[in-house]
């Protein structure tokens, strides 16, 4: 057997996985272990150093295109990102005038509605 902790939402779990052939029993898990103060998020922390306007995913789908590069300088309405989402191609626009500090994401990505695409400066 293997024990791991596992964290979801912020909730360590301590979780015991019993190794075996194709008749052992499926993995259990135990109470909530105490778990500390979850750790920052490092995207939006690199994102406001990288730039100040954030551009993220308005509906969750799948990154079809990178049309804008690092550096490139765009006007607000400028496409940054297109996004597959329901077999249809929706840009993901710059909201004002600036520089692209960075792209955050590539083609082929899944992404969640308000995930962080790009920064601007």
């Amino acid at each position: 057997m293997k024990n791991y902790t596992i964290t979801v939402n912020g909730v360590a779990y301590d979780v015991t996985v019993e190794e075996g052939g194709a008749g052992s029993a499926p993995a259990r898990a135990a109470a909530p272990a105490p778990a500390a103060a979850p750790a920052p998020a490092a995207k939006p922390a690199a994102a406001a150093a990288a730039g100040g306007i954030e551009v993220k995913a308005s509906v969750p789908g799948k990154v079809f295109k990178v049309e804008a590069s690092v550096g490139q300088a765009v006007k607000a309405g400028d496409s940054i990102v297109i996004l597959e989402a329901m077999k249809m191609e929706i840009p993901v626009v710059a909201p004002e005038d600036g520089t692209v500090a960075s792209i955050n994401v590539g083609v082929g990505d899944a992404v969640e509605s308000g995930d962080l695409l790009a920064s601007l400066n």
